[in-house]
């Protein structure tokens, strides 16, 4: 399991547990953690491995790891479980995830200093072998380079205009939204039949 995915020893051990069930419901594990404080948490990302999960897919995926976990009790006190959709500006957790939103911004952090930095920002350029590719603007130049995704600490999709035109496209094609929901926008021509007096 990714340390994206799962970062602590105990997250990667819910994972091991929950994933199959996620998975055998037709979903894919995006990102577990369990936050700690007054009220411990313990949030679930999942998605379809083509994209779009709904409000009720998320409770399907409630129930049935609520049950697993009720039988495996891993977490000794107690917690409240939340299971959501990655959302517009994801996380990128999984290698295909970068190969996927090739072409969009991401954030990018890095376990190691690399070239005296830690934190990136740019277009997605793909990945090759182990390797995402990311273009950075260096003054007036664009650069790509490549960091090794073991590297990574943390990245996520930064929102954008494009991504959420991006987003709305594949949730219509999809047949996630029902245009015939919605009423038609009527604008006002303007009025001809009274001009403005002078």
């Amino acid at each position: 399991m990714s340390d994206l995915i799962a970062k602590t020893t105990l997250d990667q051990r819910l994972a091991a547990i929950v994933a199959p069930v996620i998975e055998g419901l037709g979903f894919e594990l995006v990102r577990l953690r369990v936050m700690a404080g007054k009220n411990r948490t313990l949030q679930i990302m999942a998605d379809r491995p083509d994209g779009g999960i709904e409000v009720q897919d998320c409770a399907d995926i409630s129930t049935a790891v609520s049950a697993v976990l009720d039988v495996e009790d891993p977490l000794e006190d107690a917690y409240t479980l939340e299971v959501s959709s990655p959302g517009i500006d994801r996380p990128l957790t999984r290698l295909k995830d970068f190969a996927a939103w090739d072409g969009y911004e991401a954030r990018i952090e890095t376990t190691e200093l690399i070239d005296g930095r830690r934190r990136f920002k740019g277009l997605l350029a793909g990945v090759e072998g182990d390797e995402v590719l990311i273009e950075l603007e260096e003054g007036d130049d664009t650069v790509t380079i490549g960091l090794q995704f073991e590297w990574l600490s943390d990245a996520k999709l930064v929102l954008t205009e494009d991504l959420i035109a991006e987003m709305l496209r594949a949730r219509k094609a999809s047949g996630a939204i029902d245009e015939s929901q919605f009423d038609e926008i009527e604008t006002d021509a303007p009025d001809t039949a009274h001009p403005e007096e002078s």
